[in-house]
Formats: C-alpha cells, sequence, structure tokens
C-alpha cells in the first residue's frame, strides 16, 4: 500500500487518483494516518462485505488510532495547534 502526505496528496492529486484506482492509499499528517483512498470497487466490496482481508485490516487499524471525543474537544485541539504553529 502506497502512502502520501496530505502536502504530497495536494500537490500531487492526479497522482493521488490514479493510484488509488490500482491500491489503496494512506494520507498521513504529522506521522499519523489520518485518511485512506480507495477505489469505487473497492468501495463497493466494503459496502458488500467482499473487501480484501488486507483491506479490512487496514480499516480496523485506522478506527483504533484516532483521538476520539466530542467536536468541540476536536476544534479546541486544531485551535491550540494552530496557535503553536503561528
Amino acid at each position: 500500500m502506497k502512502t502520501m502526505t496530505s502536502v504530497e496528496a495536494q500537490n500531487h492529486f492526479g497522482l493521488l487518483l490514479d493510484t488509488a484506482q490500482r491500491e489503496p492509499v494512506t494520507i498521513t499528517r504529522r506521522g499519523r494516518a489520518v485518511a485512506y483512498l480507495l477505489s469505487p470497487q473497492e468501495f463497493a466490496a466494503l459496502s458488500q462485505g467482499t473487501a480484501t482481508d488486507s483491506t479490512r485490516e487496514l480499516l480496523a487499524a485506522f478506527r483504533g488510532s484516532g483521538k476520539g471525543g466530542g467536536v468541540a474537544r476536536l476544534v479546541a485541539e486544531r485551535e491550540a495547534e494552530r496557535l503553536r504553529e503561528a
């Protein structure tokens, strides 16, 4: 599976889309997986419960990696990050 940073994904969006047609792509921010891009065929397989084992494992790992919490907490964390970077 390919991995791209969020900046690379923005700067090479066409490449990102082409790669996702062949295999799932992990998009990272600050070293953490923040999203996966899948082909429509792979998404349909996931929706119908016929996805490959590797795709199911990928999603299971992603679901367990989040910070959790409510929207207010996530917004507050983003604001704190923005202030630290300024």
